[in-house]
């Protein structure tokens, strides 16, 4: 393809503001020029994932971040002719391929992901007066996410790929490899070992995993 590869693009573009699922302009036009190697329609595309991406690899891969996420970008240049899809299908397949080469970097560095039950972390902490933007700040802020990724890590995918990322469940399930009910359970889980940061009110008002519509198609 014409364009530069992802991990030149990770070095030398700055972090755009997060772009939240059906916010791109005209993605199909952007997805079949950038399958054409117009730069400029890949650059936006990349832009539109890339913060989202590095705030999930750090939270659930730590220092294997910003490789991953290279190797990731380099996959993706790799397979774009291939792709077909929408946008939320773009953006979990490039989580698909993200989180493969996170096992595959695991594997060969030999680190494993150790689980940590977080309920000593959030218990005994202070309560938010303003739960609002508790929760906004629990996706927002480095801290939060730490916390998050001290979560069992099923409980934390599932987490940060419906909350952060903005992955309906049934992507949500294709990047983790799960049945979306399985995703729907996680998620409530870690949102349940939170409740104590935010009060319940604010963690199932803000939970588009476990609404309504999730458990009646669940």
């Amino acid at each position: 393809m014409g364009f530069t590869a992802g991990s030149r693009l990770g070095a030398a573009l700055p972090p755009e503001p997060t772009t939240h699922r059906g916010m791109i302009d005209d993605f199909p036009r952007l997805i079949a020029a950038a399958r054409q190697g117009e730069e400029a329609a890949f650059t936006t595309l990349f832009r539109s994932v890339q913060p989202l991406l590095l705030r999930y690899l750090r939270t659930v891969g730590r220092d294997l971040a910003d490789d991953v996420a290279a190797e990731t970008w380099l996959s993706v240049v790799r397979g774009l002719g291939r792709f077909r899809g929408d946008e939320d299908g773009f953006r979990a397949w490039v989580f698909t391929i993200a989180r493969a080469r996170l096992v595959d970097a695991r594997r060969s560095t030999g680190r494993v992901p150790v689980p940590v039950d977080a309920q000593a972390e959030l218990e005994g902490r202070p309560g938010s007066a303003d739960v609002e933007t508790a929760v906004h700040e629990l996706m927002s802020t480095e801290a939060a996410l730490e916390l998050i990724g001290r979560l069992p890590p099923d409980q934390a995918e599932a987490v940060l790929l419906r909350h952060l990322v903005g992955l309906d469940v049934a992507h949500a399930a294709q990047v983790l490899g799960k049945r979306p009910g399985a995703v729907r359970i996680a998620t409530m889980r870690g949102l349940q070992r939170l409740r104590s940061i935010l009060g319940p009110a604010a963690v199932e008002a803000d939970a588009p995993g476990c609404n309504a519509t999730d458990r009646a198609s669940g």
